[in-house]
């Protein structure tokens, strides 16, 4: 079953033509990639491919290495990156000054073993 836990009760969801998107509990439509249909009226997954874009950019490019332990940070960092794509660059540095006051990640809590043969963070 697809999770829906991260949607709004009533909420129209848009999504390719995967068999895994089979018997999701919203309204649902999909375009068929398969076929070659990328949009029909609202119908597409442009917006989420240009969310997944620059983070496979930067794992190509900057991030050679990205862990299981610490993909949540690098998930973390882009969609905050996303979400101030609009502002010009002095409010996105104030906006990262401001979220910062108040936070710390120690060292040991950083490369601290969870327990995790991956090293995954069981919380994420």
């Amino acid at each position: 079953m697809v999770r829906t836990d991260h949607t709004v009760e009533g909420a129209t969801v848009y999504t390719d033509d995967a068999s895994a998107y089979k018997g999701i509990d919203r309204p649902h439509e999909a375009v068929r990639h398969s076929v070659g249909e990328y949009v029909r009226d609202q119908a597409h997954t442009n917006g989420l491919e240009s969310f997944w874009a620059p983070l496979k950019r930067a794992h190509k490019g900057t991030f050679h290495k990205m862990s299981p332990k610490h993909l949540n940070r690098y998930v973390d960092e882009f969609s905050g990156r996303h979400n101030v794509r609009s502002r010009d660059t002095a409010d996105q540095m104030g906006q990262m000054a401001a979220g910062m006051v108040g936070k710390r990640l120690r060292y040991n809590d950083l490369i601290a073993h969870t327990g995790l043969a991956s090293g995954a963070n069981p919380a994420a």
